[in-house]
């Protein structure tokens, strides 16, 4: 029997957003979110499952969402994600089998190997997909987010059945 999920970690680009990048005259100026995403997550942490991110860009707009959602553990600018995950995972006592990804592409795969449960969005890389136990229905940025929520929580609600 799989470990019950106490951390779902997720990358931004491509999983929370649908992978565009606006730019402007200053930069990035924009990202979308979906907001059937955030409620799946503040409902994931009313659970008790926690939500982390962790991303190879950086941005002032994940974070504003980050915080409007309560999810306090977000890691941005990060190259290696396995060695972020291990320090997450120290610093709330989990092992990763505990652990769920949602990931869209290449650098998402070496997390995706290493935790309990993957997911990769419908549109993700085809080695992301491989990686995958599971893969979305819905696209990064359009809901795929909540689509794996809703699986956590009926994943949650099957084991306080049993």
């Amino acid at each position: 029997m799989r470990q019950a999920i106490r951390l779902l970690v997720l990358d931004v680009d491509g999983v929370l957003t649908d992978g565009r990048l606006y730019y402007g005259p200053r930069g990035e100026a924009l990202k979308a979110f979906h907001v059937h995403d955030g409620v799946g997550l503040v409902e994931l942490r009313r659970a008790g499952v926690q939500v982390a991110v962790i991303s190879g860009r950086r941005s002032p707009m994940v974070r504003a969402r980050c915080r409007e959602l309560g999810v306090r553990h977000v890691h941005q600018g990060v190259t290696d994600k396995l060695a972020a995950l291990a320090r997450l995972c120290a610093l709330l006592r989990l092992e990763p089998a505990a652990c769920a990804c949602v990931g869209d592409d290449l650098p998402d795969v070496p997390l995706m190997r290493r935790v309990g449960l993957a997911f990769a969005v419908a549109d993700a890389h085809r080695e992301a997909r491989r990686a995958a136990d599971i893969v979305t229905r819905r696209p990064g940025g359009r809901g795929a987010v909540r689509e794996v929520c809703d699986h956590l929580l009926a994943l949650g609600k099957r084991r306080a059945r049993s």
